[in-house]
């Protein structure tokens, strides 16, 4: 498992920048970094809650990743801890490549300081999704930041 760290500074407050990330529209958006044709969540982002992030798995499925809301102070930090993977619109959580990640977290921080917010994305990833993540989270970010700062 690696750790890997992103960060974004976005001319806007940190309750805009909050709004612009979790809101389901606008997250949509944002994540389209991750898969062109389309990613989304269903549940809530109250602590406790199972969270699933979901997008086609290019096969005319549905993929993607189930998690639990750990901890959540709004404008301030979400950490997601992951529970398992949904493969070809199924729940996995027992075989070997869900277990390679699951505990694995993903955590965001927002710091303002004269409204600026400062993003900070960390993530717990297995090494095959390494360079993937690490090419695509700036993308994602970019266009959070630009998303947010239209609203703002």
């Amino acid at each position: 498992m690696e750790k890997l760290k992103f960060e974004v500074k976005i001319n806007a407050p940190a309750q805009a920048v909050w709004a612009t990330m979790l809101d389901d529209a606008t997250y949509r958006e944002w994540t389209s970094a991750f898969s062109e044709t389309g990613s989304f969540y269903e549940g809530d982002w109250n602590p406790g809650s199972e969270i699933r992030f979901l997008g086609p798995d290019g096969e005319g499925s549905v993929g993607g990743m189930i998690a639990t809301v750990e901890e959540i102070r709004p404008h301030e930090f979400v950490s997601l801890r992951y529970l398992g993977q949904i493969v070809g619109g199924v729940e996995d959580r027992t075989s070997d490549a869900a277990k390679g990640f699951i505990g694995a977290h993903e955590n965001y921080s927002f710091t303002e300081a004269g409204g600026v917010t400062r993003v900070e994305v960390e993530l717990d990833s297995v090494d095959e999704w390494a360079a993937m993540l690490n090419d695509t989270w700036p993308v994602a970010l970019a266009k959070l930041k630009d998303l947010a700062e239209a609203r703002a």
